[in-house]
């Protein structure tokens, strides 16, 4: 199934083409629009020529910075994104032979791939779950348990980028996403003390 979470053809189908691009897009994911995340590592084959782990895990650490910083940058933080690129793909090589796919592919259940994920840099629970739904949503990348680990990212809904495959499912998670925080605002603002 074809990638359509960049809403970009050019970056979309380096999504689709390249497990280690896919786990880029995902680590830049904070902070920052989840589409522009998505089309960084885009950006990033554009004007370093590979998404090669090994390459870029050897890359000159303030080139590729600068290359990740010009705009338009990958992310809004480019230079400190463009190391935990580097370390991300560190971990690629050293532990997964320069495959990222290793990573889902060789995992026998949820439980495994949600910690392996959680082990990336930049990947933190949540990260890890929603990544693991997108795999099974839209890579069908299904382990044992995997509906489990991923509990409601793994549902049908539209609630993170697992769910994005076009301009309308970006946006209903775009609302489900402000819904949420309004909520959370809003519960935070009633457990203030009163003055």
């Amino acid at each position: 199934m074809a990638i359509r979470i960049a809403q970009d053809a050019h970056a979309d189908q380096v999504l689709t083409d390249s497990p280690f691009a896919l786990l880029a897009g995902m680590m830049l994911d904070q902070q920052f629009p989840m589409e522009r995340a998505f089309a960084g590592p885009a950006k990033v084959l554009e004007r370093f020529g590979s998404l090669d782990p090994a390459a870029i895990a050897d890359a000159d650490p303030e080139a590729f910075a600068d290359l990740c910083a010009t705009p338009p940058a990958i992310h809004r933080y480019g230079r400190s994104m463009a190391a935990r690129m580097q370390e991300l793909a560190r971990v690629v090589v050293d532990e997964y032979d320069c495959d990222a796919s290793r990573i889902w592919s060789d995992a026998r259940s949820g439980e495994t791939l949600v910690k392996r994920l959680k082990a990336l840099p930049g990947f933190g629970d949540q990260k890890a779950t929603i990544f693991a739904a997108l795999l099974a949503k839209q890579l069908d990348v299904k382990p044992r348990g995997w509906t489990t680990v991923t509990g409601d990212y793994g549902r049908k809904g539209f609630r993170s980028v697992a769910d994005v495959v076009d301009p309308e499912s970006l946006a209903k998670v775009r609302e489900f996403k402000q819904a949420a925080k309004q909520k959370a605002k809003a519960a935070g603002e009633k457990k203030k003390p009163s003055a």
